[in-house]
């Protein structure tokens, strides 16, 4: 198990440099339209309010709305549930000077499961599957306590995800976030094109400081919202980052997506064991196993 993981992450690893080559990047972009063409027809009906959060995606590279709003199934036990592991997500011990997140633990996650489950739901991953315009894959969840701690690191620093020709982020705030306390935040689209060819940009990070010489930051685009918040995000094709919170921590949940095939994606390992995962879909459709085994 463990030399399967390390043989996934080395190649992994491999291609998502290989992929910052032009002309390779070219060639895959080629290929990945061509499998959204021939893939078009399997796509499942969709209402037309969800294609236009769709639309909307692909336009902005964000969509914001909330639980309450989106009205998909269980929302409102999943988020109450989501808040109760605000308490037992531990704080980082006092001399750790290079972490600045803390994720609900796997058994959490299992003692819970409607937190994971959530991300499965029917219309959810239709969504995402047409904006992906291929099957989708479900990486997991992740319950995250970001740290006020001021450390500028990780995903704390402006990047592009590169893990996947396309990339679909849903991210739950669970309290009342702000400017001042780790807004999710993003350069649109034709932005971030710009600052890419400026700082000739492949692929990792950019400190403020680089960004700010290239960009003034009235530019940056806070994504704010009350507790039930939901932010889309195509990190594939934004700058983004988490802002650093200053007053306090900053509790939200992230699900991930990318394209099912393995020549589209370059992800890791699922958050969950195999065993877990098998667990958790004992009455799920062939649909949602479909997202979960590949």
């Amino acid at each position: 198990m463990i030399h399967n993981r390390f043989l996934q992450k080395t190649r992994n690893k491999i291609l998502k440099t290989i992929d910052t080559i032009p002309y390779l990047q070219h060639h895959n972009r080629l290929a990945y339209q061509a499998d959204v063409e021939k893939y078009n027809s399997h796509l499942s009906e969709i209402s037309c309010c969800d294609l236009e959060i769709v639309k909307k995606i692909e336009q902005d590279g964000i969509y914001i709305t909330s639980l309450k709003d989106l009205e998909i199934p269980n929302s409102f036990d999943f988020l109450q549930t989501a808040k109760s592991l605000i308490p037992e997500i531990p704080t980082l011990p006092s001399n750790n000077n290079n972490q600045f997140v803390v994720h609900a633990s796997s058994e959490q996650i299992m003692a819970n499961p409607i937190i994971y489950l959530w991300g499965l739901e029917p219309r959810l991953i239709n969504i995402v599957e047409h904006f992906l315009g291929l099957p989708v894959a479900y990486h997991g969840v992740y319950v995250r306590r970001d740290v006020a701690n001021n450390l500028e690191i990780g995903s704390r620093l402006w990047h592009i995800d590169k893990e996947a020709h396309k990339i679909l982020k849903v991210i739950v705030y669970l309290h009342d976030v702000d400017e001042n306390n780790g807004a999710f935040e993003y350069l649109t689209p034709d932005v971030t094109l710009e600052v890419a060819k400026s700082l000739k940009y492949r692929t990792g990070y950019i400190c403020d400081q680089i960004m700010q010489s290239v960009i003034p930051d009235s530019y940056y685009q806070p994504c704010v919202g009350k507790a039930g918040t939901v932010i889309f995000a195509a990190t594939h094709s934004i700058f983004h980052r988490g802002k650093i919170p200053v007053h306090a921590d900053r509790y939200s949940v992230f699900f991930d997506y990318t394209p099912r095939l393995k020549e589209h994606s370059f992800y890791g390992d699922s958050c969950l064991a195999s065993e877990d995962i098998t667990s958790l879909s004992t009455h799920l459709s062939q649909y949602q196993k479909d997202c979960l085994f590949y």
